[in-house]
């Protein structure tokens, strides 16, 4: 296969991999690719060791879930309502539920929306499982937009979503979830919840803008079983991907868009991705709001010094007021430094012996130093402060946060998909 003018040979395993011990692993070497039969060893070898023309002909695209989902027409035949509901879903576009047919009227209304033109690229993916390189265009993204039930209003922050190129959906055996965060101007207009209940199915702005992104990225073909998804339990969160806003109204630090280099007037849009997210332990009396925090970071590993803070207004206040935490950095630092694990439950975690474990090999501080460590010696794994996202959200019923490995992936600038002024 050949992507771009460069030769890209591909190699399955057998899963799971995690987990598993090194002669499991080395078996697997040693055994069939699941795709083609052929032993492991002997593809990387030929990879290695033949251009292509040398052997066999280059790999195609992989069967799609659907033996009809290549199908590209621009304009089906009218038929009922049931029935088309049917053939979206029968050709993998759809994430099971009922979706807004997608007629060119109502994608031409969608498109009034933004200034941009119809036809420009908003971005393209190559697509490593499946070898495919998938362009997407303004009105591509508007009919995705149109079947998750949005209107014009929110098709700029869709449209940015989009041009961040990352899809919602991760190729991973593991439950990987997302989340988007909107910040700026753009959260009032188009009515997005920030404070009570934000996270709750009760806002038509969070629902539908989270929903596209799924619809999006299930189009993009990360949504083929043992093609392109492989999670083993997957994720109930990437129904909507924890869309929210920021309440920076009710904040007492910056925004989360202007730590991130952003002007406060800009709006922007940023897409969050990890592995867990934790409800708030109720502080005791003999710990601070801080100090319970950095407790509950420290159930799990963190790896590579990723984490984001979803904290209630009551409790920035707080940590503010009364721990006296001047900034969202301040905070941070003392996080990276207060939030300890012993050294040996860390490397003891399948994820950081996959993930991390080569880095130390590789000489990478502090992992190198934290590898020789006795396993009671109690290290700070979210070292990195600038990794530590913390962002306020809430509506101040209650004094709670919610803390989770998600990275920040990408923030994205929404004004330029406005429509003309």
């Amino acid at each position: 296969m050949s992507a771009l003018g460069t030769p890209l040979p591909f190699t399955w395993t057998p899963h799971p991999v995690v987990a598993l011990p090194r002669e499991t692993l080395y078996s697997y070497i040693e055994g069939a690719d699941p795709l083609t039969g052929k032993r492991v060893i002997d593809e990387i070898i030929d990879a290695l060791t033949k251009t292509p023309g040398d052997g066999e002909a280059e790999t195609g695209p992989l069967p799609l879930m659907h033996e009809k989902a290549c199908a590209r027409e621009e304009i089906l035949a009218p038929d009922t309502e049931d029935n088309l509901q049917r053939l979206f879903w029968e050709r993998g576009w759809t994430d099971g539920l009922p979706v807004i047919l997608p007629t060119p009227e109502r994608v031409q209304v969608m498109l009034t929306g933004t200034g941009r033109p119809r036809d420009e690229l908003v971005g393209e993916i190559f697509n490593h499982d499946t070898k495919e390189l998938i362009r997407y265009t303004v009105g591509d993204i508007a009919v995705v937009a149109v079947m998750a039930g949005a209107r014009p209003e929110h098709l700029p922050v869709i449209l940015a979503t989009a041009a961040t190129k990352l899809s919602a959906l991760t190729p991973s055996t593991t439950p990987f979830g997302s989340m988007l965060l909107v910040n700026g101007p753009i959260r009032n207009e188009i009515g997005m919840n920030s404070g009570l209940a934000a996270f709750s199915p009760a806002n038509l702005a969070n629902a539908v803008v989270g929903r596209a992104w799924t619809l999006m990225s299930i189009c993009w073909g990360y949504a083929r079983p043992k093609v392109t998804l492989w999670s083993s339990q997957g994720n109930n969160f990437l129904y909507n991907n924890m869309c929210v806003a920021e309440n920076e109204e009710r904040s007492v630090w910056t925004p989360f868009h202007v730590t991130k280099g952003f002007r406060p007037d800009e709006s922007v849009v940023s897409v969050f991705k990890g592995w867990y997210v934790l409800n708030s332990l109720h502080a005791a009396a003999s710990r601070t709001v801080g100090e319970e925090v950095a407790l509950q970071l420290s159930v799990i590993p963190g790896l590579r010094s990723s984490a984001t803070l979803l904290l209630d207004p009551l409790v920035a206040k707080q940590l503010q007021e009364i721990d006296g935490f001047e900034s969202k950095q301040d905070f941070a630092q003392w996080i990276s430094k207060n939030a300890l694990i012993p050294a040996g439950r860390f490397w003891g975690t399948d994820t950081i012996d996959m993930l991390v474990t080569p880095l130390a090999s590789a000489g990478v501080e502090p992992y190198a130093s934290w590898k020789k460590l006795p396993d009671d010696e109690l290290i700070p794994h979210y070292h990195d402060p600038d990794a530590i996202n913390i962002v306020v959200v809430g509506g101040e019923t209650s004094p709670v946060w919610k803390t989770c490995d998600y990275a920040c992936w990408a923030s994205a600038p929404v004004d330029y998909w406005r429509p003309a002024t």
